[in-house]
């Protein structure tokens, strides 16, 4: 039976993962020169990418498993393809996905996450939604009465209706923004979004430029953190099925702008948090809610971008802090638990925090290699 918190969660996941990001997918397309219709193409494929492979996942292993578009891969293209033309651009989407097709089949990048220590693979998640947590008292300064309002509707609904918390603040957020003249969808026109094809063309400078590098930052930044929010989660998921998927879903969609698919960490933290449902086994269905949503939203690409920018910025910051406050605690509680590993974790996690990205790859990846660093060193001194 589907509940109110799966529908929450998922429609949430779907909010959070759209509106962080969407600006920079269009400025990548922009960047690469894609024009208005195959922008418009690329939302198509993202939103029917993820929501596909969220719906599969989901339903196949019975676990919360959400996809995403790379974030970090998009905001590579914005501001790295130097003019290549969207014909060489989807080329090296093409060669990237091919790269991580193998990398789940041959079962490479799963040996190395069975290898990663439980402490970091939740330090490094911890780092990655703290400022999620903490943008919930920046929009304060903003919107005082509308995040007052939902941290009082979480206080007294963490006590009173814990199963339906989340629920409830939303629609207390909404409310008063309808209230308050903030949100009118009132003007919206529904349009589908029409597919269009780009023959790629494949150029060594390209492949090596942007292809190598997008494959690199989406394994290294979006499925790292993305498998350790399964597995700090309970949920252990067999991990080169996946990738290989993603990858395949990247080969077969890369001609209509979608141009990288990995696993999801931020918004798969929130289906499979306790709020989307108590019982461990159930919360699957809230993932695949958010994989129906995501098809729609690809459906209606313009359509959804429109009516998703009427949203506050401040609720929808908001909500993804409180969403998420239960996983941050417990992958705290995880990382820092054992006092052997405490230093490695907590370095983990101030690295992934900060944010740095040398070389063009995320906070995340660094974390983990300073983490790793301190318990090898560590161990060779014992």
């Amino acid at each position: 039976m589907i509940k109110a918190s799966h529908v929450s969660a998922g429609f949430i996941a779907v909010l959070v993962g759209f509106t962080s990001s969407v600006a920079i997918v269009l400025q990548a397309a922009q960047a690469v020169g894609a024009s208005p219709e195959q922008q418009n193409s690329w939302l198509l494929a993202l939103g029917l990418g993820m929501g596909i492979t969220s719906l599969g996942f989901s339903l196949r292993y019975k676990q919360p498993i959400l996809t995403a578009w790379s974030t970090p891969g998009a905001a590579l293209l914005a501001s790295n393809s130097d003019d290549i033309g969207i014909a060489a651009a989807v080329g090296a989407f093409i060669f990237s996905a091919v790269l991580v097709v193998i990398f789940g089949m041959t079962g490479w990048f799963e040996r190395a996450m069975k290898k990663l220590p439980v402490a970091l693979g939740a330090a490094m998640l911890a780092g990655v939604l703290l400022q999620f947590a903490l943008n919930i008292f920046v929009s304060a300064e903003t919107q005082p009465l509308l995040v007052c309002v939902m941290l009082a509707t979480w206080l007294v609904g963490h006590h009173i209706w814990p199963r339906y918390n989340i629920p409830l603040v939303l629609l207390a957020g909404i409310a008063l923004s309808l209230a308050t003249g903030q949100l009118d969808m009132s003007g919206l026109n529904m349009e589908l979004a029409q597919p269009v094809w780009v023959t790629p063309e494949f150029h060594w400078s390209s492949l090596l430029g942007v292809g190598l590098p997008l494959f690199v930052v989406t394994m290294a930044s979006q499925n790292l953190p993305g498998i350790s929010t399964l597995q700090v989660a309970g949920y252990r998921p067999r991990i080169s099925p996946l990738i290989s998927w993603t990858g395949i879903t990247s080969l077969l969609l890369a001609p209509f702008g979608g141009y990288a698919f990995n696993l999801a960490a931020i918004t798969a933290a929130i289906c499979a948090s306790k709020e989307a449902d108590e019982n461990h086994e159930q919360r699957y269905k809230s993932s695949a809610i958010a994989g129906v949503l995501y098809i729609l939203m690809g459906l209606f690409g313009a359509t959804v971008v429109a009516a998703f920018a009427l949203f506050p910025q401040e609720l929808v910051l908001s909500i993804a802090g409180l969403a998420l406050l239960g996983t941050i605690g417990n992958a705290l509680h995880s990382a820092l638990a054992e006092a052997k590993s405490r230093d490695a974790a907590l370095l983990t996690f101030l690295v992934t925090f900060s944010g740095i990205s040398p070389l063009g790859i995320g906070s995340p990846f660094w974390g983990l290699v300073a983490g790793l660093l301190v318990m090898s060193l560590a161990r060779y001194k014992s």
